[in-house]
């Protein structure tokens, strides 16, 4: 197993269970206790875990995680869900996309698709889809976070000279009571005139995004149609999206 793919299964495991222990991470990843030492203070450097004796604790700041570090996370649910994602499509679709690793895995999937309009906010995903013959690009200027996501008022007034077919956002969490949220406020707003710019709104979010809540919300469940995600989530979490109204897709 490759460093950054351990780095990946620490940092899920620690999501999970809130914690990890040396030995048995090395049990699971296959390697010794000194190749996870090193592992875990590569990432408790970065402020994305905090050591402790025998292992490490998830860092409770809420810090949102770097795009690196996203992108190498639950990758193979990510992709599942982007191909399913972009089965959704039809030919001819005008359709919106924010950023996040999930997102891009859709832009991949959507890569030798001919004749659709793809709007998009985020750095990463224009740079998969610029040049692609069956793709019209269009990319949505404002102040770039983070996150490669170009969000804010400007960002805004330009989405609304825009008619979308279908808009898929991804999102930091989503659940009942709060509906869909994320880190950061203006990202939140951003992501709010992509869904009311649609007529037809999707999330595409990984099961650890169900029923978690984060700083800054989007918008409630009632502005969302579909939701695809993976078949990690639980059947209660899943069916309490359902009864909101909102059609779920599992891969």
């Amino acid at each position: 197993m490759r460093k950054a793919e351990r780095l990946s299964a620490i940092l899920d495991r620690v999501s999970d269970g809130g914690s990890v222990d040396v030995i048995e991470l090395a049990a699971a990843l296959g390697v010794s206790g000194a190749t996870v030492r090193r592992d875990l203070q590569t990432l408790s450097t970065n402020g994305l875990l905090v050591r402790t004796h025998g292992g490490a604790v998830a860092n409770q700041v809420g810090d949102e995680l770097p795009v690196r570090v996203k992108a190498t996370r639950r990758h193979g649910d990510k992709r599942r869900i982007g191909a399913a994602a972009a089965a959704l499509i039809h030919d001819g679709a005008i359709v919106g996309m924010t950023g996040g690793s999930t997102a891009l895995e859709l832009a991949r999937a959507l890569s030798e698709r001919r004749g659709i309009t793809v709007v998009t906010n985020a750095l990463d995903i224009a740079v998969e889809l610029a040049g692609r013959n069956g793709i019209r690009l269009v990319v949505i200027g404002g102040i770039v976070r983070h996150s490669l996501e170009l969000v804010g008022p400007a960002a805004e007034s330009m989405l609304s000279n825009y008619h979308l077919d279908m808009a898929f956002i991804g999102v930091d969490g989503l659940s009942i009571e709060d509906g869909c949220t994320t880190y950061d406020e203006m990202e939140a707003q951003t992501d709010l005139a992509f869904l009311r710019r649609s007529r037809r709104s999707i999330v595409i979010a990984d099961s650890s995004k169900i029923g978690r809540v984060t700083f800054a919300r989007i918008s409630a469940l009632s502005e969302v149609d579909d939701l695809v995600t993976d078949r990690g989530a639980t059947p209660e979490d899943l069916e309490a999206v359902r009864s909101a109204g909102v059609h779920v897709v599992t891969v």
